[in-house]
């Protein structure tokens, strides 16, 4: 069994607070060059169950759960906003990221906490993308869209970011 030095162990900490604290921040502040700033203690703070399918209606879609998003959080649909998260890729074309998931935390992903379906945006990147950016706390700008999302017939998120523009990054 591999040891770790409570050095590095203690970096590691501090880093993730340094980063926790920066995502605060951020969501804190007013709007920023017209994206109204959205937090992720904003949009996840409500319980969302999803409805589950009809087994012997396999190509049915289950029914709505949109009841469940409050309105404060259906104001947001077609906004532009600012929400700072942690990257996840999921598409990428010539070195960038064109389509990923944007996290509270960066502790949600495959070696973490699976995210509840309103921890995370999935974000789509108009134009060419961005670079692959982990670990660090970012910033993305751009049209959001509120509402439940399938794709074969599952339901893969609530949030649909059309992103404009990645902000500067502040550490």
């Amino acid at each position: 069994m591999a040891r770790f030095p409570l050095v590095k162990s203690s970096s590691w900490i501090s880093l993730l607070l340094t980063c926790c604290a920066a995502l605060t921040l951020q969501a804190a502040e007013g709007p920023a060059d017209g994206y109204e700033r959205v937090g992720f203690d904003r949009l996840a703070s409500f319980p969302f169950t999803p409805a589950e399918a009809d087994p012997a209606k396999p190509d049915l879609p289950p029914p709505s759960g949109a009841s469940q998003i409050p309105d404060k959080i259906k104001a947001l649909d077609q906004q532009k906003v600012a929400v700072t998260g942690f990257m996840l890729p999921v598409k990428m074309e010539g070195g960038l990221v064109k389509e990923f998931l944007l996290v509270k935390d960066p502790m949600m992903c495959c070696y973490g906490v699976m995210p509840k379906i309103n921890e995370w945006i999935v974000v789509k990147m108009v134009g060419s993308g961005v670079k692959p950016l982990m670990d660090i706390p970012i910033t993305f700008e751009g049209k959001l869209r509120v509402g439940e999302m399938y794709e074969n017939g599952y339901l893969t998120g609530l949030y649909l970011l059309e992103g404009d523009r990645q902000a500067e990054t502040k550490i």
